[in-house]
C-alpha cells in the first residue's frame, strides 16, 4: 500500500482527499495511485486534477455530489457505488435520501426500455399504416 509521504506533494494532497471523503482509500483509486504514480505520474496528476475539478465545485456540495455520484454509479451497476453511498453518509446524506436515489435509479433503468419501446413501436405501427 502507498502513502501520501512516498508520493510528490500534489499527488500526496489528491491522495489524502480519497481517505478524507471515505475514510480510508479504496481498492481501485488505491491501485491506481500505486502504479501509475510510479510509471505514468503526470497522467495521474491530470487524471486527478479531473477529478477534483468535478468532484469539489462551487456547484453542488460534497453531499450532493456524493449522492449523485451514488446515483449514476449504481443505475450503471458501478460497484463503486458503495464507496459513494459512505461518502455521502460521511457528508451527511440521509438513509432516505440514498434510498430515495436508489428508487430513481431503479425507475431510470425500468423506463428507458419502455420508452423506447414505445418509440419503436410507434414508427413501426405508423410505417406499417403507410403501407
Amino acid at each position: 500500500m502507498i502513502t501520501a509521504d512516498q508520493l510528490p506533494p500534489d499527488l500526496a494532497a489528491f491522495h489524502d482527499s480519497y481517505v478524507k471523503l471515505f475514510g480510508s482509500m479504496p481498492p481501485l483509486p488505491e491501485a491506481k495511485f500505486e502504479l501509475i504514480a510510479e510509471i505514468e505520474p503526470e497522467s495521474l496528476r491530470l487524471a486527478e486534477q479531473q477529478r477534483a475539478h468535478a468532484f469539489y465545485s462551487d456547484v453542488f456540495d460534497v453531499k450532493t455530489t456524493q449522492i449523485i455520484l451514488y446515483g449514476m454509479l449504481l443505475h450503471a451497476g458501478n460497484p463503486a457505488a458503495k464507496f459513494h453511498a459512505l461518502a455521502a453518509r460521511r457528508a451527511g446524506a440521509s438513509w432516505l435520501e440514498l434510498q430515495k436515489v436508489a428508487e430513481l435509479a431503479a425507475a431510470a433503468a425500468a423506463s428507458s426500455p419502455m420508452n423506447n419501446g414505445g418509440f419503436i413501436l410507434k414508427e413501426l405501427h405508423s410505417d406499417e399504416a403507410k403501407g
